[in-house]
């Protein structure tokens, strides 16, 4: 089996970012990004995604965050869609529920190759610590679009906002764990009618 694994770079006037992964890790994870609860949420997918991940980021935070988390987005995306290459054997689409005390989020992915995105969830503050809740959002749009997929997020309940991102990004750990999982009846072939993805 090849090995998927990809190192992606990405350089700009506001952020320059390094992210490398491995889809058939163990969940290990690396990251100095300079936003630490984006880094606590990075850790989420890795670990319950099965994934390992190292992101390097320097950004424009002084500013604020929302630059470097859509960018670490943006590059997270490009490293998925370069490790699955032509995506021939895996299952492509994943699904979680995950709960984490008052909180429950839903979220179901499909590596199509193309981009969109639904996300509903109305947090309970704006804020957690310092970091803007509607970065979420971005940091999943700058996935999708580079990823290719199509990503439903449905936070279905909560009272604590960090407990409901962090569903959330467990969920969406557990959702692509199973996605871009090797189905051993799918060897060779393309989950697609069409024959590509």
């Amino acid at each position: 089996m090849a090995e998927r694994k990809a190192a992606v770079s990405r350089d700009t006037l506001e952020t320059q970012i390094t992210v490398e992964i491995n889809l058939d890790g163990t969940g290990q994870s690396s990251f100095e990004t300079g936003v630490p609860f984006l880094e606590h949420m990075l850790d989420q997918i890795a670990r319950h995604g099965l994934i390992d991940i190292n992101v390097q980021a320097n950004g424009d935070t002084h500013i604020d965050d929302h630059h470097t988390v859509e960018d670490i987005g943006i590059t997270l995306g490009q490293a998925f869609k370069q490790a699955l290459g032509d995506k021939k054997g895996i299952r492509r689409y994943g699904h979680a529920y995950v709960p984490l005390d008052e909180a429950l989020s839903r979220v179901v992915v499909d590596f199509s190759g193309r981009p969109g995105l639904e996300m509903f969830a109305n947090f309970t503050r704006p804020k957690v610590k310092d970091f803007d809740v509607d970065l979420s959002y971005e940091f999943f749009q700058g996935f999708v679009n580079h990823a290719g997929a199509t990503l439903h997020i449905d936070n279905l309940r909560g009272k604590n906002a960090h407990h409901e991102i962090e569903t959330i990004f467990k969920a969406f750990g557990r959702a692509v764990r199973m996605a871009i999982e090797l189905d051993p009846r799918m060897a060779g072939v393309t989950p697609s009618t069409k024959g590509t993805l």
